[in-house]
């Protein structure tokens, strides 16, 4: 299976096949709104906005597995992303990344790219960046910022 291959459900409710996003750059951050790091948002929106218009996309996936820091329906999480930190990059329906339930892309994404505690997430805004092949990915721990990945997303746009 290939990055492209991947479909899932957007917190809107409709289907959100990455067969569209073959040829861009791709953030995919596993996102909170109780979290310590959930500030990165406002970063996140940030490098969006600099960068769409190059290549780069933004997918932030909210899961509840981490101390319960999402607890919000998919509605409430878009809200208060909206609303607090003026999200306009996609967010999608509240997914496990760990687990027999992982979502099959962070399934693919953790073997692709291990983290410093081998394979599996270990907090929210943990950030794999995947080059417009979708055949790099790289990995990004929650305490690296948005905006310092400016460097790696310029290399690959």
């Amino acid at each position: 299976m290939d990055f492209y291959d991947f479909k899932t459900i957007a917190a809107t409710k409709e289907e959100f096949d990455f067969a569209q996003l073959k040829g861009k750059t791709v953030l995919i951050v596993n996102t909170a709104s109780k979290c310590g790091f959930t500030g990165q948002y406002a970063g996140l929106e940030k490098l969006y906005k600099e960068y769409k218009d190059r290549g780069l996309v933004v997918l932030g996936f909210p899961c509840d597995q981490f101390a319960h820091q999402e607890p919000g329906t998919d509605e409430q999480i878009s809200q208060f992303c909206s609303l607090n930190y003026g999200v306009t990059f996609p967010i999608m329906s509240k997914i496990n990344v760990n687990g027999d339930d992982a979502h099959p892309l962070y399934v693919w994404l953790k073997e692709r790219a291990n983290g410093l505690f081998g394979s599996s997430i270990k907090w929210n805004f943990t950030k794999f960046l995947i080059s417009g092949d979708g055949k790099r990915v790289k990995r990004f721990g929650p305490k690296v910022e948005p905006s310092s990945l400016r460097k790696e997303i310029g290399k690959l746009l």
